[in-house]
């Protein structure tokens, strides 16, 4: 990468950072992403389970085909970074590093426009809405692998708290999988003063959150990984009044769908206790989200080559996250991997969904090359360096 290609990536980065988009409401960021493909001379197709857009170069003979995925879309979140490029956006922030993933994916395109050395097809997908609203799925219902038939799938992650431009692979599971939790419990309305002629939501509600935390301790394997986080709870108008409705909303976590199974029994069971118990009407709804990120054998291969190849630090010793990604969904249509990329020192307040969040520019030109020599070792599916790695 020459440092006018980074110079580049870097502007236009930080035009992505200024200016994010909400989930399903991509329509800006994938016209940017669009006029920057024609700037490169590279064919696309857009409007792909919304406002996705898929790249395509082919060179040579080969018939092998890769792809290689970023995310496009911003987060509910006010910045609070101080930067000059700032979100201009009041209430919406790239602080995932989506526009960070975006930039490196188009640097890489440029990076293999310019490479004479390979042969075979690269699909650069450009993904809306990952954050909890189904976009890869979207796109695979929209016919992504029908339409761009590529036999493996690549992605990253940058990875505040990693050293800068040191790249992770995991063998195996790399993020969970998880699902939404809303509960609603139905009680009688009444008069502060008079309880005994209420039945209190309220109290039952602060009963079912402690039961609830027992789930993970007392109800799931020790040696499994589980988390139950109940994050909203919503109730009552007024201090002399006892509610009549309370709700609340969380998230569950695992690596293994067995203990999915255990929580959601539990879940349910434990609310039906505590209905019984406190004479109010208690319905849990847990809607699931895309499966466990799993990379397949051969594929997190690859990936380490690739980051041979780029001469960057690479770490085979980390521990999965809890945290999830819609990566998944691809990967239980085709064999690929999902890498984390260092983004540096984790700072207070600027870890991933964090306010001062920004992603790390010094990293694109790692993260770029690291996508575009991954599909090239792909591409080329050299056996014997990969029995090695």
């Amino acid at each position: 990468m020459t440092p006018e290609l980074h110079q580049k990536l870097t502007a236009w980065r930080q035009h992505l950072h200024a200016h994010p988009e909400l989930s399903l409401q991509e329509k800006g960021t994938a016209a940017f992403v669009q006029d920057k493909l024609t700037e490169l001379g590279i064919p696309f197709v857009s409007g792909i389970g919304g406002h996705g857009i898929v790249a395509t170069l082919t060179r040579g003979h080969a018939q092998s085909r890769v792809g290689l995925r970023a995310d496009m879309d911003a987060l509910p979140i006010t910045e609070d970074t101080g930067l000059p490029y700032g979100s201009k956006n009041p209430g919406v922030m790239h602080a995932c590093g989506h526009d960070g993933h975006t930039a490196s994916l188009l640097g890489a395109a440029a990076l293999l426009a310019a490479d004479t050395s390979w042969s075979g097809t690269v699909d650069f997908i450009f993904q809306p809405a990952e954050e909890g609203f189904g976009g890869s799925r979207a796109m695979v219902a929209a016919g992504l692998f029908d339409r761009f038939p590529m036999e493996r799938v690549f992605g990253f992650h940058n990875w505040p708290g990693l050293a800068a431009g040191t790249i992770a692979v995991h063998d195996g599971v790399v993020m969970a999988s998880g699902g939404r939790v809303s509960i609603t419990i139905d009680g009688h309305a009444g008069h502060a003063g008079m309880p005994h002629l209420t039945r209190d939501p309220v109290m039952a509600a602060g009963h079912l959150i402690v039961a609830l935390q027992s789930i993970v301790s007392r109800s799931v394997d020790p040696l499994d990984t589980a988390v139950l986080s109940l994050c909203t709870i919503e109730g009552g108008t007024v201090r002399n009044q006892i509610a009549g409705r309370v709700m609340i909303g969380g998230t569950l976590r695992y690596h293994r769908d067995a203990v999915k199974d255990t929580i959601v029994a539990r879940i349910e069971a434990i609310c039906a206790g505590i209905a019984t118990s406190f004479g109010v009407k208690v319905t849990p709804e847990i809607v699931m989200g895309v499966g466990v990120v799993i990379n397949t054998p051969t594929e997190a291969g690859l990936a380490r080559l690739a980051a041979e190849k780029v001469q960057a630090e690479l770490r085979r010793d980390l521990a999965p996250s809890m945290a999830g990604e819609d990566f998944a969904f691809y990967l239980q249509h085709r064999p690929g991997a999902f890498v984390w990329i260092g983004n540096g020192a984790l700072r207070d307040g600027a870890e991933l969904h964090g306010p001062r969040y920004d992603f790390n520019d010094a990293i694109l030109p790692v993260a770029s090359s690291w996508m575009a020599e991954v599909a090239k070792s792909a591409l080329a599916s050299d056996k014997s360096a990969l029995a090695s790695n």
